[in-house]
């Protein structure tokens, strides 16, 4: 056991983050192995959004959240899935605006 205050602190600090992270890597795992039962697109989507959430946290390094994402994309593509890509809302058009004429004083 620590006997500096800030190294006892450090280990409460360090206890909550590897509750938080177990969490996250569960909820992961459980999303994996609940897609490679079902392979449907409602559940690879899950996976998608497990993955990115786990790789925001920084529990899992973005390369590997890639590879688990191509490879679940992979899995359902053989599986006969289709996927839908999200429709991306066109950017509005910026009006025109006209030059007011003023009249110059002389």
């Amino acid at each position: 056991m620590p006997i500096i205050k800030s190294a006892k602190k450090r280990v409460r600090v360090s206890n909550k983050a590897a509750v938080r992270n177990s969490k996250t890597k569960r909820s992961l795992r459980s999303a994996l192995k609940g897609f490679s039962k079902t392979s449907s697109a409602k559940s690879l989507s899950h996976v998608q959004s497990e993955v990115d959430k786990a790789t925001k946290k920084g529990v899992v390094h973005k390369n590997k959240a890639a590879r688990l994402k191509s490879r679940a994309a992979k899995q359902a593509k053989a599986s006969g899935v289709k996927t839908t890509k999200k429709a991306t809302p066109k950017k509005p058009v910026a009006k025109k605006t006209t030059k007011k004429t003023t009249t110059k004083k002389k």
